[in-house]
């Protein structure tokens, strides 16, 4: 968004009379920076130290604010205006945003006096001053050193947002009005790398959320995302008084909208007679389409979208309590009870088997040649090495025997073995170690692994007896980084998903984007979708610019769904904040001009899942230089009948006399100009030669009056060079007039404190900044 005349971002009704109000201290300011060349706006120097305006104008400043030493380093925080009644705590803090308590600190609240991480400054004649505390020093200041690093007392800054902050004492724990926060990094990270503060949820959260639900396959058992056709593969038995069909089988569905592209309902049975029979368990993919399967009760079947009935082939023994794929694309693993199998697909012929001391399910890592055979019962877990079909390791559960069986799963990538028993997930390296316990507050009922995020899913089904006080009905899916175990997702509740009627699964879609959840009980399959909260990945900088000059503050977000931006600005140091109108684009480009000064801007961005604001910055608008300080170079002189000009904004002075008469120099020779001061002055008259043959430019020959701007008596005005500009007479002082090219201080004589004084003594008067003000004022708002 760019701003145009009557809308500068930020700009308050009423903002003429507040650039009215600055325009004295911006003329002196002027006066003192004349010769400056004016230069491009620009982002505060990360290098040098930082400031940030409180919200009573308090100025707190760090000495350094990135590349900080993880281990430690020492920096100088000074602080000025801060409020003689209420002490502050001086420390590194997690920024947690605008109007919310700066913590954990390194260093804790210091009340002993002794910490070098944090410093507690109180009012003068404070009872805690001395020891304990360093006292203000006038207007409210305070100059300290503490000693910061990237960890400590609860605080990590690599993995929250950090800041230098000042904070009110424990004696008023809840007053915001001290906080003052300056973003800092530590060598390898950036201010604002903390992704933005979060509103609602924090920057970048991740959470699943229902976009369909299928109930086109029965009573949904197991769950398998074809790899390669990228069909969803479902097996299912019927569902009773839902409809007159028998929807035993293996459906095939469209992942999008669950609609049903296959349905495999028949499969040869203990004679080799097709018959309708459920898909109890789903082993694992064909190449390109298709998947093994287990039907019940000791059937081994294969099918593919489109086919019209399973082939397969039905063992002797026990029933099939689990099945996976076996070593070569020709075989499966086949769990009987506590009985171990590898048996040919065509043929049902077992290769090899094992006898357990017990069990009845198992997960297998081909990756890392081991089965993981879990015994609920007698809870242990016993290691299987795949070349000798031996047992190579027993492992007690947690819990001890007993414990209701959930899963076993390993994850390809660590080859860690994870089984749900009870309310817990219980995780074994693949050394057998137990290396985590993650307690739900329902029962884990499977999990599935994505390699390409490094997450584990879970989901959790409900007991379903409302009986019992830990019941509530609903199931729940969770999400962990398969490495640290830390929750990678907020927890999603599964509405109406119990184990009354069967336990739930899930498959997972390669990345993380899709997550599908069986529901026995519903006879259905939610497709969850992840979501994400902004992530701040751009943050604006503070910027210093000259009035006038065109500024860019730029921000960027990343979320899904993709988040919108905003821009706010707040011209009370940060306590109220208001839309800029308009601006809803990455970028925000407007003219600066003065009554902006100390204005702070923020970008807001927005989703679905939640809201996330980058830190405050703060623009500087420092006053134009050059031309502008000693009002225009002069206007022409009229060369054709020498009547008196006025000599346009020549003066720094402004309007305060006019040319009377003379001045032309259309013959070559000086003549003789005679001004006048302002109506009602006593001036004495001003004469000025100008040097022969100059071009009579206004301020030139004639010498602009040198009592143009005598409003408190006369001046006599000397002389400028052609095309000089007008110093002026200052109540009653000599005007001097300034060399050629406007402004510059250097050839006039006049000391920098004598000018600055004049300056003051007009802006006492209320004559000097007329013009000026005017003049800024147009094209700002």
């Amino acid at each position: 968004m760019t701003s145009t005349p009557g809308t500068a971002p930020g700009t308050p009704p009423g903002g003429q009379s507040r650039l009215r109000r600055r325009a004295g201290t911006a003329a002196v300011a002027a006066l003192l920076l004349a010769g400056v060349p004016a230069g491009a706006a620009v982002s505060a120097d990360a290098g040098t130290p930082k400031t940030a305006t409180g919200p009573q104008g308090q100025k707190l400043t760090v000495s350094a604010t990135t590349g900080l030493d993880p281990a430690g380093q020492k920096i100088r925080v000074q602080g000025e205006g801060y409020g003689l009644t209420t002490g502050i705590y001086v420390a590194l803090c997690k920024d947690n945003g605008d109007n919310r308590v700066p913590s954990p600190c390194l260093g804790g609240a210091d009340m002993s006096g002794g910490s070098k991480t944090s410093q507690w400054i109180v009012p003068p004649g404070d009872p805690y001053e001395g020891d304990l505390a360093s006292a203000f020093g006038p207007g409210g200041t305070f100059d300290v050193e503490i000693e910061i690093a990237e960890k400590g007392d609860g605080l990590d800054c690599a993995e929250v947002a950090c800041s230098v902050v000042t904070r009110a004492d424990h004696r008023a724990a809840g007053d915001r009005t001290q906080d003052v926060r300056i973003p800092v990094a530590f060598a390898g990270k950036d201010p604002g790398d903390g992704g933005g503060e979060g509103v609602d949820v924090p920057a970048g959260t991740v959470s699943y959320t229902s976009a369909a639900e299928f109930t086109t396959a029965g009573k949904p058992l197991d769950l398998l995302l074809h790899p390669d056709s990228k069909k969803l593969y479902v097996g299912a038995d019927n569902l009773p008084d839902t409809a007159d069909v028998d929807e035993r089988g293996l459906h095939v569905l469209n992942p999008e909208d669950g609609t049903s592209e296959s349905w495999i309902s028949q499969a040869p049975g203990s004679t080799g007679a097709l018959r309708a029979s459920a898909a109890a368990r789903i082993a694992g993919p064909l190449p390109g389409d298709g998947v093994v399967y287990n039907y019940p009760l000791r059937g081994v079947g294969s099918a593919t979208s489109g086919d019209e009935a399973a082939s397969g082939v039905w063992l002797a023994g026990s029933t099939i309590t689990d099945i996976a794929p076996g070593t070569t694309p020709d075989t499966v693993l086949v769990a009987q009870g506590a009985t171990l199998s590898e048996i040919e697909r065509a043929t049902g012929t077992a290769t090899r088997t094992l006898t357990l001391p017990g069990g009845t399910q198992f997960a297998a890592d081909p990756e890392r040649g081991a089965v993981w055979y879990t015994d609920f019962t007698a809870g242990k877990l016993h290691r299987v090495d795949l070349a000798s079909f031996t047992v190579t390791g027993s492992f007690d559960l947690p819990g001890g025997p007993g414990g209701m069986a959930g899963f076993t799963e390993t994850d390809p990538a660590t080859g860690a073995v994870w089984v749900g028993v009870d309310r817990s997930v219980v995780v074994f390296d693949a050394a057998g170690t137990l290396v985590k316990t993650l307690v739900g507050k329902d029962l884990a009922r499977d999990a599935a692994f994505d390699t390409e995020t490094g997450r584990a899913y879970v989901v959790w089904q409900d007991g379903g007896d409302l009986s019992d006080p830990a019941n509530d009905n609903n199931g729940t899916l969770t999400v962990y980084g398969s490495e640290d175990f830390a929750p990678a997702a907020k927890d999603l509740s599964l509405p109406g998903n119990h184990s009354q009627a069967g336990a739930a699964s899930l498959a997972v879609e390669p990345g993380g984007a899709t997550v599908f959840v069986t529901s026995p009980a519903e006879g259905k399959i939610t497709r969850l979708v992840r979501q994400v909260s902004p992530l701040v990945t751009h943050a604006p900088e503070d910027l210093t610019a000259k009035e006038g000059e065109e500024v860019a503050l730029t921000a960027e977000a990343e979320g899904t769904p993709q988040p919108t931006v905003r821009w706010q600005v707040s011209t009370d140091g940060a306590q109220t904040w208001q839309d800029v109108e308009g601006a809803t684009e990455p970028a925000l480009t407007f003219t600066a001009r003065t009554a902006q000064d100390g204005y702070r801007y923020r970008a807001e961005f927005r989703n679905d899942v939640g809201t996330t604001r980058t830190a405050a910055v703060t623009l500087t608008v420092t006053p134009a230089t050059g031309g502008d300080s000693g009002g225009d170079t002069g206007g022409t002189g009229d060369a054709s009948n020498g009547a008196g000009s006025t000599g346009g904004d020549g003066s720094t002075g402004g309007d305060g006399g006019t040319q009377s008469s003379g001045g032309s120099t259309t013959d070559g020779s000086g003549s003789t100009g005679t001004t006048t001061g302002d109506s009602g002055s006593t001036g004495t008259t001003g004469t000025a030669t100008g040097d022969p043959g100059s071009t009579g430019t206004t301020g030139g020959s004639t010498g602009t009056s040198g009592g143009s701007t005598a409003a408190a008596g006369g001046s006599t005005g000397t002389a400028g060079n052609s095309g000089s500009t007008v110093g002026g007479g200052v109540a009653g002082g000599t005007g001097t007039a300034a060399t050629s090219g406007g402004g510059s201080l250097a050839a006039t004589g006049a000391t920098v404190m004598s000018v600055t004084l004049a300056a003051a003594a007009l802006v006492g008067t209320g004559v000097l900044v007329h013009r000026r003000a005017r003049r800024r004022t147009e094209g700002a708002l």
